[in-house]
This record gives structure tokens, sequence and C-alpha cells, in this order.
């Protein structure tokens, strides 16, 4: 896959900043027996960075040499080990924590998911915490996502125009959907167009939980936000997101 075009590596930061969902994951790093953790498509290092801290090793993993580049030129970043690749790329150690934060899961490809779990699960010490986010099939986030209309905003590069196409939505039986995205960003400063084409796959809770079970995981929890709200707890509309934290058995 083509590597992220530096400007738009440039805007990650601002377009999704530290929060709720950093201070879940660093709430787990926290536990007092959480030594080393791992980090899978840490992308610009933005939450990995605050995780070496008291002495942990943290180990970050991105497949795009940009966004690590990135990372490797942050306030901090002398804490991590940085590593190009992916899941199988990571050393190991083992981990006591593992986490894939902004969504990656999603971004793993349905041929690849499986063997990523098992990897995970060969570099964890038993009883070891795996958590990550997925969106919620169930709330069709992606129907929102391709109106085609243009918004405009200002950033340090300059105006920029963006718009997003949905190319196609394959509807799975009880597993979720696939997506396909063409996201459109035109930099008015340079007069030039960056394309960013990617796929989402909205994989079911029920789908997850299995996989996570065949890779040698057991579920301890799913929440429908970062405050800890269980994922089937009482509301009005379908929760947009699914939080996962389970352990290596």
């Amino acid at each position: 896959m083509a590597d992220y075009d530096e400007r738009i590596v440039a805007l990650y930061d601002l377009d999704n900043p530290d929060g709720p969902d950093h201070d879940f994951y660093r709430s787990l790093a926290a536990l007092s027996q959480v030594k080393a953790i791992l980090d899978v498509g840490c992308g610009t290092g933005i939450l990995t960075v605050t995780l070496a801290a008291g002495g942990r090793r943290v180990v970050g993993v991105d497949p795009s040499p940009a966004m690590l580049a990135f990372a490797r030129r942050r306030p901090g970043a002398d804490g991590v080990e940085w590593i190009d690749g992916d899941s199988q790329a990571a050393p190991r150690v083992p981990f006591d924590l593992a986490v894939m934060t902004g969504n990656v899961a999603q971004h793993i490809p349905e041929a690849h998911w499986e063997r990523t779990l098992r990897d995970l699960r060969a570099r964890m010490a038993d009883g070891g915490m795996l958590s990550f986010e997925s969106r919620n099939p169930q709330a069709r986030a992606w129907e929102g996502w391709g109106s085609g209309e243009r918004s405009t905003r200002e950033t340090p590069r300059g105006p920029l125009a963006e718009w997003t196409e949905v190319e196609r939505v394959d509807e799975g039986l009880g597993d979720g959907s696939t997506v396909r995205l063409r996201e459109h960003n035109r930099f008015g400063r340079q007069g030039d167009t960056v394309i960013t084409e990617q796929t989402l796959h909205f994989r079911s809770r029920a789908k997850i939980e299995a996989d996570l079970r065949v890779a040698g995981f057991e579920v301890e929890a799913v929440y429908g936000d970062w405050a800890g709200t269980a994922l089937d707890a009482p509301r009005e509309k379908p929760a947009t997101l699914m939080v996962f934290v389970a352990r290596a058995r």
C-alpha cells in the first residue's frame, strides 16, 4: 500500500488529539504489573510516548514509514522503541499489555486479522492484557460519510477542502460490513489534491469475541464508551464503538 502524504501525517494529531480514549489506555498501563507495552499501529506516537513512564519498556509498531518518521521526532520519542512493520515485526518480550488504538483493528484486512491476534498472543505473558476499540457495525457510521459534501478549514498547511466517497459497502451475514473509502484532501495553497484510499472492516462483537478466543484470549469486558459503560447496557441508540479488554490465557 502507498504511504501517507507527509501533509496528511502533519495534520494527524490535530484531527486525532489526546482525549478520553488515550486516558482509557493509560489507565490500563498504570496497573502495577504492567512493565512492557506493545502499541500496534502506533501512528504518529501521540499516545505511545505517554505510555513510556515509570521505567516501562514500550514498543511502537506501524507499517507507515511516514508516520514513524513523525513519531521519532516528537518529544519523548527516545523512550520508545519504534519498529517499521506489523504485528509480526514486534519482538517477543513478552508484553504485559498490548493495544491497538485509533480503530487500527478496522484497518487490518480479514486475511491478516486472525494472524494478527495470534501474533499478539505469542508475544504476551500469560495473563497479559490486550485492549482495542472498533466501531460498532450496528451504528452504521459509514452512512454519514459518503455525502460528497465539501468542508473547508484552515490548517497549518493552509486552507484545506475535504470530502469523502464511500466506494462500496459489503454487508456481511452477522459479521458486520466492509467499507471502502476514498478521502479527498485539496490543499488550496499548493493547489493539489491528495487522495487516500482505505478499507475499513466493521466486525461484529460476536465475531471479534470468537476470533479472540481462537487466538488464545479470554474476553474480560466489552464497553460501549470510554467511561466503562457495558456495551449491552440499555441505551436509545446502538453504541458507536466497542472497546474490548481481553486476557491472554
